[in-house]
């Protein structure tokens, strides 16, 4: 799973819902998903840098989520693994991270990378990528937090 899913599900916002029912079911073990521990590091410097969260919230809702230590949860990245993500960011042009997820992914045999990132489809190769918000809710969660970015920049 990418960040952006964690993100979505630790704060309020139009597609909260949804992150958080699907982020459930991983962690419950009913849908067949990884979530590396490093993309809540990554979830807590989206909340609290762009979109305004405070720290203290932010730490509050994604330690509660790691507190459930789940057997989806992967819990550290080896070097072979962080290795082939580099390599994957190089063959695929993508950045670091999703080059780790990818790599991750084919480690896992995993088929299926949740993410946001509709761009990460149209790169990766014998993986699909798919996004757990349902369109409408994703469009409206996208209006929302291109008004809440506007107003952090202004």
């Amino acid at each position: 799973m990418d960040t952006g899913i964690i993100v979505i599900a630790h704060f309020e916002n139009p597609a909260q819902r949804s992150a958080v029912n699907f982020l459930s079911e991983i962690l419950g073990m009913k849908v067949r998903c990884v979530i590396p521990t490093s993309a809540f590091l990554g979830a807590y410097h989206i909340m609290t840098r762009y979109i305004g969260v405070e720290a203290v919230a932010a730490f509050r809702a994604l330690s509660k989520t790691l507190e459930t230590r789940s057997p989806t949860l992967f819990t550290d990245i080896p070097i072979d693994l962080a290795i082939d993500a580099l390599a994957y960011a190089g063959g695929y042009r993508v950045e670091s991270w999703d080059g780790y997820i990818m790599a991750l992914a084919r480690a896992f045999n995993a088929p299926i990378i949740y993410s946001i990132d509709k761009g990460l489809s149209r790169k990766v190769k014998g993986i699909n990528v798919v996004n757990p918000i349902p369109e409408e809710e994703f469009r409206a969660y996208c209006t929302w937090l291109r008004g809440k970015l506007v107003k952090r920049e202004g």
